[in-house]
């Protein structure tokens, strides 16, 4: 999800809410504590050097039960992120706290922000040697006019 999109989401909901993949959802009173802009440069097991920007919201709870973060002022703190960060229309990533720091993708089903998992994978595939999965077929499920078949003439 871009950053875009998330203010035009909050611009539709009178309250803001965060559901982890597993279901369960993120408790109301939760703090948005940082938004930034991350920069990762790297290399790929194959040798490419890389480049990945994302913006982060970290989502953290504190023992403050009667906070409620209000959309309206989340949209604030997002225009003075994208002022002094320069923050362009990037796609958002989301530090929440479980065992570890998880880190999440995030979309929105229309009334809440949802937090999707993250999977890592290997980038370079064709250059270090992990081999291509092999599509399964069973021949019986082949059925093409340009099969042979029993009776079929072209044998």
């Amino acid at each position: 999800m871009k950053l875009s999109q998330v203010k035009t989401a909050l611009s539709q909901v009178d309250q803001i809410g965060f559901h982890l993949p597993n279901g369960s959802q993120v408790p109301s009173h939760f703090h948005v504590t940082e938004i930034g802009k991350i920069s990762k440069i790297f290399i790929d097991c194959g040798g490419t050097v890389r480049t990945e920007e994302v913006i982060s919201f970290q989502l953290w709870n504190a023992n403050d039960y009667d906070h409620r973060l209000h959309p309206e002022k989340l949209i604030n703190i997002i225009t003075l992120a994208e002022k002094t960060l320069e923050l362009g229309d990037l796609d958002i990533e989301v530090e929440y706290q479980a065992e570890t720091i998880g880190k999440f993708g995030l979309e929105f089903n229309g009334s809440q922000f949802l937090l999707t998992s993250k999977q890592t994978d290997c980038l370079a595939k064709d250059n270090c040697g992990i081999p291509v999965e092999k599509l399964k077929v069973k021949l019986a499920d082949l059925q093409s006019e340009s099969c042979c078949t029993p009776g079929g003439g072209c044998c």
